[in-house]
């Protein structure tokens, strides 16, 4: 069975910053993108950043410029940078990936649990 597992979140003042981390394990073959996306109280869960396996990333507007998403391929693991966080940037955030496992031959995909931020004095 996949798992995605996040850690890494915590309490931060404004202008602090966080690394996130995300290791998948289990039976797999295969992972295509890997991302993170985040939830705030009250609002829908949006893109945060995304990654594909040949390191092409995308930015939501509003963390470009002040998080860094990278990954390594040979562990299966996904981080995000946080730097110069604002309250704004408070939220859960989820660990994604598309991939694909031993047992078949599509991409599907895959949620963490979630981590929280909260960027507060």
């Amino acid at each position: 069975q996949v798992q995605l597992v996040e850690s890494g979140g915590g309490l931060v003042q404004p202008g602090g910053s966080l690394t996130l981390s995300c290791a998948a394990s289990g039976r797999i073959l295969s992972i295509a993108t890997m991302g993170w996306y985040r939830q705030a109280p009250g609002k829908q869960r949006e893109l945060v950043a995304t990654i594909t396996r040949g390191d092409s990333t995308n930015y939501a507007g509003s963390v470009k410029g002040h998080f860094t998403i990278s990954r390594d391929n040979a562990i299966n693991t996904v981080y995000l940078q946080m730097n110069s966080l604002k309250p704004e940037d408070t939220a859960v955030y989820y660990c994604y990936a598309s991939l694909m496992e031993t047992s078949n031959s599509i991409y599907r995909a895959y949620w963490g649990q979630g981590t929280q931020v909260t960027v507060s004095s």
